[in-house]
């Protein structure tokens, strides 16, 4: 059955369009931005399944290789992820031995989190991979363009940063 396109006049425009006054759906930023991180992560994803890593296992990964040790909201914080599930995540990587986890000595109640030498092996069989997919998108996409938008994308962000638009896990599974 053919769907008849919106027409006002006709009285068929969707019903939300007639009383709710916004933007087109497809040019919703958030809507636009998860677009575009789904087109990114389908790149991704079949080398990470490779690998026995989820997006949010990696996503760890990534954020430990890059520090000594985070405790674990802060790296709840820096991921992009709630407790509940940073704490699923963390068991089985612990259980993968691919993080380390110690009581942090300033406060016995916190933990702290570390890639072990199992985890930095794993992510250097990952790492070509990675990068050449990285090689593909900027090969497609331009590397001009690619600097240009990181660069835009981190400007955004510190910009609305200034609202306190809260510090919610939104990248989440």
């Amino acid at each position: 059955m053919a769907k008849r396109p919106a027409d006002p006049a006709n009285g068929n425009e969707p019903a939300a369009r007639q009383v709710v006054p916004m933007r087109d759906f497809s040019r919703s930023l958030p809507m636009s931005l998860l677009r575009a991180r789904e087109a990114v992560m389908r790149q991704f994803r079949p080398s990470l399944r490779e690998h026995g890593l989820t997006e949010q296992q990696w996503r760890i990964l990534r954020a430990l290789a890059a520090i000594e040790a985070a405790e674990v909201t802060e790296l709840a914080r820096t991921a992009f992820l709630l407790g509940p599930s940073l704490s699923r995540i963390l068991r089985d990587l612990e259980a993968r031995n691919l993080i380390e986890r110690k009581t942090a000595k300033a406060d016995l109640r916190r933990s702290m989190v570390s890639i072990s030498k199992e985890g930095v092996k794993l992510m250097a069989s990952v790492a070509p991979s990675s990068e050449a997919i990285y090689a593909e998108i900027t090969q497609r996409f331009g590397a001009r363009k690619l600097a240009e938008l990181q660069e835009m994308l981190g400007e955004l962000e510190q910009s609305l940063a200034e609202l306190g638009a809260g510090e919610e896990a939104s990248a989440e599974e």
